[in-house]
């Protein structure tokens, strides 16, 4: 069997559909089937089930899944292993970025990284930042932009790139009805939370700590611009960063209450163990050059 039919199983089982896993392996939905067809022919299993859902993995896929995904990783750190040995950057860099990011500066970090590096390519991977943090102390990504209050992580080198700025945002009607909003109030509204997983959600906890009450879950938004949208339709309260929630008003979407601040950090992360690929140091290069 080829490395690249691992992906293309790995690819279905991840999207559930031929056509996404075609474009999440870079070809055609006709080629996908084809190399499924294939390692199912070598393995001598059926690995999944076509259902009006989509592509639901077998018993036997699902046994196999976690097989395909290590001799991925294998060949992942086989790949890096040589890299080093050659001194030569090169290779797909797994970075993960956070959801609605802040200005990033990502165009300038390619820009740099094709002058300097033109054969390492990143393959980005949006997500929350508790949720990426934990992708690269997993090995899934090998750097990520996070947001966080941490100023180091065991076993990551964790770079701050500026601070990000944090407010609370009331719905227009909120916030024409009551211009004195105290804080007692304020917690006793209907709020917009974020999950566990996200950095918001530990500010909106410190927040109602300093009111004395404890932050329960509501209404729940996976991101800044479903907190935005919600809070604008007037569905309660939120914690937004300061940027995204200037622009909402700036748009009459929102209001800022102006009682609290708080702030966390814009940071990058790597592994820190003496054994990253040369080609995630020749990332880490481009990063810090563009937030010079």
């Amino acid at each position: 069997m080829e490395l690249y039919q691992l992906k293309t199983f790995v690819a279905i089982a991840k999207e559930g559909s031929l056509t996404r896993a075609a474009e999440r392996v870079f070809t055609s939905a006709p080629a996908v089937s084809a190399q499924l067809k294939a390692l199912e022919d070598e393995l001598g299993v059926k690995l999944f089930d076509r259902t009006p859902r989509g592509m639901v993995p077998t018993e036997a896929g699902h046994s196999l899944l976690e097989e395909a995904e290590r001799t991925l990783a294998s060949a992942m750190r086989m790949r890096s292993a040589a890299e080093q040995l050659r001194g030569a950057a090169q290779g797909v860099v797994r970075f993960g970025t956070v959801v609605d990011p802040v200005s990033l500066k990502l165009g300038e970090v390619l820009v740099k990284l094709a002058e300097r590096h033109p054969q390492v390519t990143l393959q980005l991977t949006q997500g929350l930042s508790f949720e990426t943090l934990a992708g690269v102390q997993r090995g899934d990504l090998d750097c990520a932009y996070v947001l966080s209050d941490s100023e180091q992580s065991e076993g990551l080198e964790l770079q701050r790139l500026r601070v990000v700025d944090l407010a609370v945002v009331l719905p227009l009607p909120v916030a024409a009805a009551q211009p004195d909003l105290s804080l007692d109030a304020l917690v006793n509204l209907p709020w917009v939370g974020t999950p566990t997983s996200c950095i918001l959600r530990v500010h909106l906890e410190k927040l109602f700590a300093s009111a004395g009450r404890e932050y329960q879950q509501g209404r729940t938004a996976d991101g800044e611009s479903a907190i935005r949208s919600m809070v604008a339709s007037g569905m309660g309260a939120g914690l937004m960063r300061l940027d995204q929630a200037e622009q909402g008003a700036r748009n009459g979407e929102l209001a800022i209450w102006n009682g609290w601040r708080s702030h966390t950090w814009l940071c990058w992360i790597a592994p820190f163990d003496g054994k990253r690929a040369v080609s995630v140091d020749a990332v880490r290069g481009a990063v810090m050059e563009a937030w010079a």
